[in-house]
Formats: structure tokens, C-alpha cells, sequence
């Protein structure tokens, strides 16, 4: 069977809509079997982003070999221009020249080369090595190149959690300065603006202990390291941040998760909104 996308829409509600006959259980089944097809390829995401034009096959026999899900990130969106995910903490965003470990960017290239092996991916931003949360990747360099020019005015929300040392005071505030990276890859924060690009991070306090405090930190501007230099300069460095400030490291990691992105999307002028569950790690020093 083969059905016809006209307008905007996720895979789940369009096989809902026509598989009158089918319940939302039996749908998932054909999903999960690699039983759904768009256009010619095998998708398992019941979210997956539809646009007009595409063609859905539904396959009465169950794939000898389903598509896998990639490892070390999990899918949030994908559509025909873009792939939103969420990264685990300790994988990187891209190769380094040191050398060939595994990173978001490897295992979404080989995602997409599975559905076609002319196809490629394309970074849009990063998160640190340490980092978790909500990253971004384009399916064509034209989509990168219009994400990257108008990241900062179409991306409408950036909220991270941080968990940082001690309590800030006062709790909520606006950190604004001017920040330049050396030789030595450290980022400096000046009150200068003739040393540095301007960065604007907000933050506020939303629990507290007599060690730690969880921090929502939402940034008005996307700086290497910003939050991080940020957190420093307020006197509450980042948990685990060694390299700026950091005395304590209860996680074994950075304090640091990407919790919210929301931006419009390039090609649909919809507006994108995905959010990832806060660590549990974060809230345990809280005895949660």
C-alpha cells in the first residue's frame, strides 16, 4: 500500500489519519518491524517529520534487517533537513585531531549513510565533551549555513541546567561581558568590548544547599564555553569544571545538560521546541 504526503504533519498522526483500520498499538508494531517506509527507506520513529510531496509504503511482510536506533544519542526529530538529538555526557560532538573516537557527528553520518550512502551530515553547534542535552545537526550544508547565519535571532529559547558550587547571591541575575579565547584554548571574561565578543547569560536559582545550588540558565548569546566562564566569574563554577574554578565533582562529570531548544525551522518556518529530562544525577545532591 502506498499513500501520498500533501501537507505537514509526523508520521504517527498521518498513519492514524489513513490507517483507519489499525490501532495506535498496531501502528507502533508496523514501526517497530520496520514495516513503514518513506520514500523507499525504513522509518522507526512514530515522530518522524513528514512533508508534502513524500510517499509512505506500508510493507506487509516485517523487515529482515530494521532499522537500528544509533547508540550514545537518542533521535528527538528528523525530518528531510534536519536531525534534533539528545547527547549522552562523555561523547564528543566531532572529531578532534588527536584522534578516531566515536562522536555524535561519526554515528549520525552512519545513521544517514544506512538510508542512503550518498548522504551526509552537517554540525550546526556543539556541546562540550561533558555535556548532555539538545544538539542540532543539518542534512545539507545549504540547511547549516542558514541555521549557523540567523542562530542567534531564530532561536527563541536556550535553556540549559547547571549545577554549580555554593549559592549564588543575589539567586537570579543577568552575567554580561566580553569573552576571548587564548592559545591555551581558555576562554576570558573582560568588561572590554575591544577583547572579546559579547556574551549574555541569565540564570536563576532553582534549588539549593548548603554545597551546591541547580541553576536554570537561559543564553541570550552563544559563546564557546560561555556558561562555563560565566558560572566562574559569578563566583559558582560549574561542578567538575577543574579548568575553571571547580574544587568538587560529586557527578564524575560536568555539571552542565543542554535543557531546552527551540528555533525556527529553516525550510518549514515552523518552530521547534524539543526538551530533554533533567539528569538524575543533578537533583541527587538535593537527596532527590
Amino acid at each position: 500500500m502506498k499513500l501520498q504526503v500533501t501537507e505537514e504533519t509526523e508520521l504517527m498522526v498521518f498513519l492514524l489519519l489513513k490507517l483507519t483500520y489499525h490501532s495506535r498499538t498496531n501502528i507502533k508494531s508496523l514501526l517497530r518491524d520496520g514495516q513503514i517506509h518513506v520514500d523507499g527507506r525504513i522509518v522507526t520513529q512514530h515522530n518522524y517529520h513528514l512533508i508534502g510531496g513524500q510517499t509512505i509504503e506500508i510493507s506487509q511482510k516485517k523487515s529482515s534487517k530494521p532499522a537500528q536506533r544509533p547508540t550514545g544519542i537518542r533521535i528527538l526529530f528528523e525530518d528531510a533537513y534536519l536531525i534534533i538529538v539528545e547527547k549522552e555526557a562523555g561523547l564528543l560532538s566531532i572529531a578532534t585531531d588527536k584522534g578516531d573516537e566515536l562522536t555524535a557527528y561519526r554515528i549520525l553520518s552512519e545513521h544517514v549513510k544506512k538510508q542512503n550512502p550518498k548522504n551526509k551530515i552537517f554540525i550546526v553547534h556543539r556541546l562540550d565533551r561533558d555535556t548532555s542535552g539538545v544538539m542540532v545537526f543539518a542534512k545539507s550544508e545549504d540547511i547549516k549555513n542558514k541555521l549557523q547565519s540567523a542562530w542567534d535571532p531564530n532561536t527563541k529559547e536556550r535553556t540549559y541546567i547547571a549545577l554549580v558550587e555554593g549559592k549564588p547571591n543575589p539567586p537570579q541575575g543577568t552575567i554580561r561581558s566580553y569573552l576571548q579565547e587564548s592559545k591555551a584554548t581558555i576562554v576570558y571574561s573582560s568588561k572590554n568590548p575591544e577583547r572579546g565578543q559579547l556574551a549574555i547569560t541569565h540564570y536563576e536559582t532553582l534549588q539549593s544547599n548548603n554545597h551546591f545550588s541547580l541553576l536554570k540558565v537561559e543564553l541570550e548569546t552563544g559563546r564557546k564555553n560561555q556558561i562555563r566562564v560565566h558560572m566562574q566569574e559569578l563566583g559558582h563554577s560549574v561542578v567538575g569544571d577543574k579548568k575553571y574554578g571547580a574544587s568538587q565533582n560529586p557527578l564524575h562529570r560536568l555539571g552542565l545538560h543542554a535543557w531546552v531548544l527551540g528555533f525556527t525551522h529553516p525550510s518549514t518556518n515552523s518552530y521547534l521546541r524539543y526538551e530533554s529530562k533533567i539528569p538524575a544525577k543533578f537533583l541527587e545532591v538535593f537527596g532527590k
